[in-house]
């Protein structure tokens, strides 16, 4: 090598070694990863907007994106979701809309300064059409000649570009872009940002749900930030007969089994040379008859060796799933403080209300946790397994159980029909197996702590989360018997189909709600999504309050406190605040820290299904949040980044 040249390259990794140690740093002002840091905590140190003081707050700008017209002419609007949580380095913002492009504007102003357009094919039928963000590279503020920023796109690729000019690094894999799909297909998708640890980009994989068993293995792949060479990759999914895990898999496909992959943000620890992987269920989500037993290390939070790869340790939060349990929230890399000492843990929150607390070097359980009995399937040819870990502290949030006494309605009709709906189906607790019958599901794979995941405030050891409260009909029908029996059974024929091929079962699942004029309608008791407070110096939940409403308050007297259904996340400051949009009124909210007392509220142009952010410049602090609805989720439609600031 060229000696000037080397000495740039020392000078780099020397400032890469140093500038990297601030990556799980929570006390800085700026937004350098999705989650603020590497581990995911959500908290600002700015106080400049307090709990004194957030009354004032108003909107200082709003950029537009331009991203409804990419959908003219698909179907794509009907599953868009505007997801992304926007970086803050040396005063530009970064972020990605559903179809990947990736914009650069100025952080004071709004001001666009580039947009880099992957050209994303959006006639192609993508099972998710959202992308929650980008990473940079260094995650550090401060000057640096090479910045990149990432984008891993919902067509399988991972794309490098200049932080300054928008334009592909063409030193990195193939002229800027590494095909995420070579070797694994064409499912394979991403949605959430890359994990950036030291000098490596680390990426897992968004895969379709309940298709069919062979789907791709949901590997974890580890790249080289600056040529783009692969590294090392974790398969969650054991290929290797002398690994302990390989034997929780049973069956002549077993080891051919799909998906279990990591398609929550990853968090990284680069003091202790780890990343905290949250794997999913492996496929099909609802029948696991070709993968009998445990099924390590799916469902699981698995701490890799950055350096090598290596597992350190993992923990199962459920064993052999059948109920679509993913780890859907960044695992969140907090301090805890037991019996007067600080230990590093990690928070691991879940679709099931189960918060796991960890020690983040081993794995140990820093709070009880039992294991405990579960109801058996009755579906020939599955073998639930017998017990799940269950946190003692803190308590399981969300529906854990339901029956007909849980029927709700808006009139003494609609709750009759509720109590009626209810009472076909089986429901025996959250692991309740699929079932012939139809089966309630609580909390559902959309319930308790979903994608938009848990924040920390490290000076007081609280935790805060929402909370979905609205539960699944799982009904498993025989691939042979199908046409004849959603004949008879009118409802299903409304409901979302698995096909499940490769399996001797069709999943069908539908929600407990009914739609009245032209409103949904939860059939179980409000509120249907919370906000709560846990201290996690004791695990004792400390207030939980509604989220947000669904129906019309003018119509409905009481629905402001009935709750919603939400999509996005949270974040707290040291101004005493919480900052949360999610619901599907358009509401972006305020909410006093100590408390859950309403302050601030906001009505957005279109959905906020995304998790905000917040930074300081020039003694100014901004609150900034993606609001483009959700098509899924079925809320207004847009392709607005709104910033506010004290006036």
């Amino acid at each position: 090598m060229y000696a000037p040249l080397r000495v740039v390259s020392l000078f780099i990794f020397s400032f890469i070694t140093l500038s990297l140690s601030a990556q799980n740093n929570p006390t800085s002002n700026d937004w350098p990863a999705y989650g603020h840091d590497g581990g995911g905590m959500r908290y600002s140190p700015s106080k400049i907007i307090n709990d004194k003081n957030v009354n004032k707050l108003d909107q200082a700008w709003s950029f537009q994106t331009g991203e409804l017209k990419t959908y003219e002419g698909t179907s794509a609007a009907s599953k868009a979701a505007f997801e992304a949580t926007p970086l803050m380095i040396d005063k530009t913002l970064y972020f990605s809309t559903p179809s990947d492009r990736v914009f650069a504007i100025d952080a004071v102003t709004g001001q666009q300064q580039w947009v880099y357009d992957p050209k994303v094919n959006m006639h192609n039928d993508f099972s998710e059409v959202s992308s929650r963000g980008v990473s940079s590279w260094p995650m550090s503020q401060g000057f640096y000649p090479d910045r990149r920023i990432y984008v891993a796109t919902i067509d399988g690729r991972l794309i490098c570009l200049d932080a300054k000019k928008g334009t592909p690094i063409t030193t990195f894999g193939n002229q800027g872009t590494i095909d995420l799909k070579a070797g694994f297909g064409k499912d394979l998708s991403a949605t959430s940002p890359p994990a950036v640890i030291k000098n490596l980009v680390i990426v897992g994989s968004s895969l379709g749900d309940n298709q069919r068993f062979d789907y791709p293995r949901g590997t974890v792949r580890a790249f080289d930030a600056l040529t783009g060479e692969l590294k090392w990759s974790w398969d969650p999914i054991p290929q290797d007969s002398t690994d302990a895990a390989w034997k929780t898999w049973n069956g002549t496909k077993a080891h051919k089994t799909g998906a279990a992959n990591a398609w929550a943000p990853i968090s990284v620890d680069p003091a202790r040379d780890l990343v905290f992987v949250p794997t999913s269920s492996p496929s099909p989500d609802y029948y696991g008859g070709e993968r009998i037993g445990q099924n390590l290390y799916g469902n699981s939070i698995v701490a890799l060796h950055a350096s090598t790869g290596k597992i350190a340790w993992y923990f199962q939060v459920v064993h052999h799933d059948l109920w679509d349990y993913d780890i859907a929230a960044q695992p969140m890399l907090v301090d805890i403080t037991r019996n007067g000492r600080k230990i590093p843990a990690v928070v691991v929150g879940t679709k099931m209300g189960h918060i796991f607390v960890l020690n983040r070097e081993n794995g140990q359980k820093l709070f009880p946790v039992a294991e405990k009995p579960m109801p058996a399937t009755d579906i020939a040819g599955e073998t639930s397994w017998p017990t799940q870990p269950v946190p003692v502290l803190p308590a399981p949030l969300g529906i854990q159980k339901i029956s007909k006494e849980d029927a709700w309605g808006l009139d003494s009709a609609s709750k009759l029909a509720a109590e009626k709906r209810i009472s076909q189906y089986i429901n025996k607790g959250p692991f309740t197996p699929p079932s012939f019958q139809g089966s309630l599901m609580t909390p559902g794979n959309v319930g308790g702590i979903h994608w938009g995941g848990m924040c920390f405030d490290p000076q007081s050891g609280m935790l805060y989360t929402n909370i979905n409260r609205i539960v699944p009909i799982i009904t498993m029908i025989p691939r042979d018997k199908a046409d004849s029996v959603v004949k008879q059974r009118k409802e299903l024929m409304r409901v979302e189909t698995g096909r499940q091929e490769g399996t001797p079962y069709i999943m069908k699942r539908d929600y407990l709600f009914a739609v009245s004029n032209g409103q949904m309608v939860l059939q179980t008791k409000p509120p249907w999504g919370t906000l709560v407070g846990i201290d996690m110096n004791v695990g004792q939940k400390k207030w939980e309050v509604p989220l947000g409403f669904m129906l019309d308050p003018t119509k409905n007297p009481g629905a402001e406190k009935w709750g919603s259904l939400n999509f996005g996340g949270a974040i707290v400051t040291a101004g005493n605040l919480i900052f949360v949009a999610a619901s599907m009124d358009s509401h972006f909210r305020a909410f006093d820290a100590t408390t859950g007392t309403l302050l601030w509220d906001y009505t957005l142009p279109a959905g906020g299904q995304a998790t905000p952010m917040t930074y300081v410049i020039d003694g100014k602090q901004y609150v900034v949040i993606a609001a483009g609805g959700h098509g899924k989720l079925g809320t207004k439609l847009g392709d607005y980044v709104v910033a506010f600031t004290l006036k």
